[in-house]
């Protein structure tokens, strides 16, 4: 393992040694694929390449720290259903969570990933290359140097390509930076990471009732993700929390322009505030300051996730209400999603630990089971006019049902074959 002369990095490349992160057994992938966002390929498709980039095009990816695997592992593996053309490129400097996530691809029988050894903070003796498609998520935010990295990755951008990212956020992870403060202090970095988890473990133990990790819903699979969860959460050496609006600055200076903040919805006061009087004001909001009130306001962003392209490379996706455009479950089969609509039309949907009741048209729940991937959206007016839905009438609850369920990433559109 190569040292540094930054001794908070050295112990950084210790801890992920030690306790690759997040804890992953290889055989657990006979069983299930984990899913989240980003790079599900659904979503790169819609919110990198606007849904117009052909799907017989081959896809050249790089993911930028990958630890244990979880996100090229989803993406290969949605690649290989799906038999569209692509490599899955993997660097991590840690040898350790490497294997394991070689491990993983070999139990999937995947033939389009591979590993490399490296570190993000000197790509340049690797020869990369271009990349249609960059992942680096949960990196950023334990670099030296986030901004320099981040520019770095840029220039590794094939034009027209994206990145998905993931930063930390501050004020969901309220209570963690308190605790933190309190293990550097009991066990410096600088001891060894089995003696910093004992004293970490203890402290666990007889945490005090009024410490705010307790009030702090955000952190399930850090805390039941054994030792390795235990560790990232409470005794990493480097971790540096975003505000959006850092975070926006953080991508302007690598001149890059987020196509999407995950889920869009949620960067939108007006959802949380029923307060006509409210919403008013919201409306004279920039885009960016809407997005700063809302995670103040909500308190629980635990991450920033976002969709981001070089300036001035954005593109428009499809009309989608263009009777052409095919509509796509981007996960959950419309039939499921129609099933958790409530007796009063909402659909109460889960932004992290707070819950909020999002109004649909009656008529959503006849109409999400229809959207395969196939149908167009012409022959989801052509099946709701034989049910006494007027062509009218059918622009109104498509245009209402689209617009709220993409900004939730429910519902997106199939990009060309």
């Amino acid at each position: 393992m190569p040292t540094s002369n930054d001794p908070r990095d050295n112990e950084l490349a210790a801890q992920y040694e030690a306790y690759p992160y997040p804890e992953r057994n290889p055989q657990d992938e006979t069983r299930r694929l984990l899913i989240g966002s980003p790079s599900h390929l659904r979503e790169i498709d819609y919110w990198v390449f606007a849904a117009r980039r052909s799907r017989s095009k081959g896809l050249r990816v790089l993911v930028a720290g990958c630890g244990t695997g979880d996100g090229a592992i989803m993406l290969a593996t949605q690649l290989d259903r799906a038999k569209r053309a692509g490599e899955v490129v993997c660097i991590d400097r840690s040898k350790h969570a490497l294997a394991i996530a070689q491990a993983r691809a070999e139990t999937r029988q995947l033939t389009n990933i591979r590993f490399i050894e490296g570190s993000l903070t000197d790509l340049g003796p690797l020869n990369l290359g271009l990349f249609d498609y960059i992942d680096c998520c949960g990196v950023l935010h334990h670099l030296p140097d986030p901004a320099e990295t981040l520019k770095n990755l840029t220039h590794h951008l094939a034009p027209e390509g994206g990145m998905g990212l993931m930063v930390y956020a501050p004020y969901g992870r309220t209570g963690v930076y308190m605790l933190q403060d309190a293990l550097e202090n009991l066990t410096p970095f600088t001891e060894a990471p089995s003696v910093r988890l004992d004293v970490a473990k203890r402290i666990m133990r007889t945490l005090p009732a009024t410490a705010w990790l307790r009030q702090n819903g955000n952190f399930g699979d850090h805390l039941s993700g054994g030792d390795a969860g235990l560790y990232d959460l409470l005794l990493n050496p480097r971790d540096q929390a975003y505000s959006i609006g850092s975070f926006l600055d953080l991508l302007q200076g690598a001149e890059l322009e987020p196509t999407c903040l995950m889920e869009p919805a949620r960067y939108d006061p007006a959802l949380f505030l029923p307060d006509p009087k409210l919403r008013k004001r919201v409306e004279t909001l920039t885009w960016r300051e809407k997005a700063i009130v809302a995670e103040a306001l909500t308190g629980n962003m635990a991450t920033h996730v976002a969709y981001v392209v070089k300036k001035g490379e954005k593109k428009s996706p499809p009309d989608h209400m263009d009777f052409d455009a095919i509509p796509v479950m981007r996960e959950i089969p419309g039939v499921e999603l129609a099933k958790q609509m409530q007796t009063d039309n909402t659909l109460p949907f889960a932004f992290g630990t707070l819950i909020v009741p999002v109004p649909l048209p009656p008529q959503a729940r006849g109409l999400l089971p229809l959207i395969d991937g196939e149908r167009s959206v012409g022959q989801l007016a052509a099946i709701l006019e034989t049910r006494g839905v007027t062509a009218e009438k059918f622009k109104a609850i498509w245009q209402e049902t689209f617009t709220i369920l993409l900004s939730l990433n429910r519902v997106l559109l199939q990009s060309p074959v």
